[in-house]
C-alpha cells in the first residue's frame, strides 16, 4: 500500500465521501476539493455516461470548473462498463492526482465501485453490470416479499455461502443471490476466482449523517427539480438516440421510470410518482449496504467548516 505521507502534505489517507443519494455527498466533496486543493474522483456507476447530467445528479459546468473531476463522460450510453473496468481506471486517476501532489478525494453511492477501492477487489471478469441488474431485481421481490424466500433459494443452490450469511442481512443474502442467477457460478466460487489484493491507497469513509425520513423528502425534491430542469428532454432524447434500449444506462433510476411516459403507457403524473418510489428504495438499499462497510465516519452535513473537521481526520490518522 502506497504511503501519502512524503507525497501529499502528511496526510495518512485519501478521503471517501459515501452515502445515499440525495444526502449532500456531492457538495461535502466539493467544498473538500476546494479547501484542500483536490480532484475528485467520482464513484457512481450512472455518471460515468455522456450525455446523462440532469438524472444521475452529475456535477454541473459551475462544479467542474471550480474542481477537477475525474470519472464522469467516459462513455456513451450504448456502451456497457464493469466493476473492474472502473477498479482500473479510478485507480489509475488516483495514482495521476498523487503523483501531481494533490489530494484525490473518492466520491459517490454505488457500494461495489467503493468496495471494490477499498478492498483492492478484481472481479477479473465482466459479469459485474449483469450482477447489478439481477441485485436491482431481487430487491423488487425483496420490497414485495421480504428476505426469508430468498434466503431460502440462496441455502438450496450456496449452502456454503448461506451458512456464513445471517438472514437478516439483507445486502449480503441478495449480493450472493444475485451472483448465481447473473453468472451461473455460486457466491463461493466466484469469490474464491476474485482476486483481493487489499487497497492500493489507505482510505478513510465518510458518510452524511441524515436520518431516513430526511433523505427522503429531499429525494422527492429533488425529483421535482429534475424534472422542472429538464429531465424528461434528456430522457427522450436517450431513448430515440439509442434504439437498442439494452445496455445499463437504460436501467438508470430517473430514466427507465419516464420511458413508458414517453411511449404513452402511462401518465407523466405515474411516471414521478413511480421515479421518487424507486429512488427512496434505492437510498434505503444504499443505506443497507454501507451500514455493513465497517469504520465509516458519520459527519453532519451542516457542520460550519465540514471541511477542516474532514481534514484533522486524514491528517491526524483518526
Amino acid at each position: 500500500m502506497t504511503d501519502l505521507k512524503d507525497v501529499i502534505g502528511g496526510l495518512s489517507f485519501i478521503p471517501v465521501i459515501v452515502g445515499p443519494t440525495a444526502s449532500g455527498k456531492s457538495d461535502i466533496a466539493l467544498k473538500l476539493a476546494e479547501a484542500a486543493g483536490g480532484e475528485i474522483v467520482s464513484c457512481d456507476s450512472m455518471q460515468i455516461y455522456k450525455g446523462l447530467d440532469i438524472g444521475t445528479a452529475k456535477p454541473n459546468k459551475d462544479e467542474q470548473g471550480r474542481v477537477r473531476h475525474h470519472m464522469i463522460d467516459i462513455i456513451d450510453p450504448d456502451q456497457n462498463y464493469s466493476v473492474n473496468e472502473f477498479y482500473e481506471d479510478a485507480n489509475r486517476c488516483v495514482g495521476d492526482i498523487i503523483s501531481r501532489h494533490k489530494l484525490p478525494i473518492l466520491c459517490g453511492g454505488t457500494g461495489q465501485y467503493v468496495s471494490a477501492m477499498i478492498k483492492g477487489i478484481n472481479f477479473g471478469d465482466e459479469d459485474g453490470d449483469k450482477i447489478d441488474e439481477v441485485t436491482d431485481q431481487l430487491y423488487s421481490r425483496f420490497d414485495s416479499e421480504g428476505i426469508d424466500n430468498i434466503y431460502e433459494d440462496l441455502k438450496r443452490i450456496d449452502p456454503q455461502a448461506a451458512s456464513k450469511i445471517h438472514p437478516n442481512n439483507t445486502r449480503r443474502v441478495i449480493r450472493a443471490y444475485a451472483v448465481y442467477l447473473a453468472t451461473g457460478r455460486t457466491f463461493t466460487q466466484k469469490n474464491s476466482e476474485s482476486l483481493q489484493s487489499g487497497s492500493r491507497y489507505p482510505y478513510k469513509l465518510f458518510q452524511p449523517d441524515l436520518d431516513r425520513s430526511t433523505i427522503y423528502d429531499r429525494i422527492n425534491l429533488r425529483v421535482d427539480k429534475m424534472i422542472s430542469s429538464g429531465l424528461l428532454k434528456e430522457a427522450k432524447w436517450l431513448y430515440e438516440t439509442y434504439p437498442e434500449h439494452d445496455t445499463t444506462a437504460f436501467q438508470a433510476i430517473g430514466y427507465k421510470e419516464l420511458f413508458p411516459y414517453i411511449t404513452g403507457e402511462i401518465s407523466l403524473d405515474r411516471a414521478i410518482y413511480d421515479l421518487k418510489l424507486n429512488t427512496r428504495h434505492y437510498a434505503k438499499r444504499q443505506l443497507t449496504w454501507f451500514r455493513y462497510i465497517p469504520d465509516i465516519t458519520m459527519i453532519d452535513p451542516g457542520h460550519g467548516d465540514i471541511a477542516s473537521e474532514i481534514m484533522a481526520h486524514i491528517q491526524n490518522g483518526i
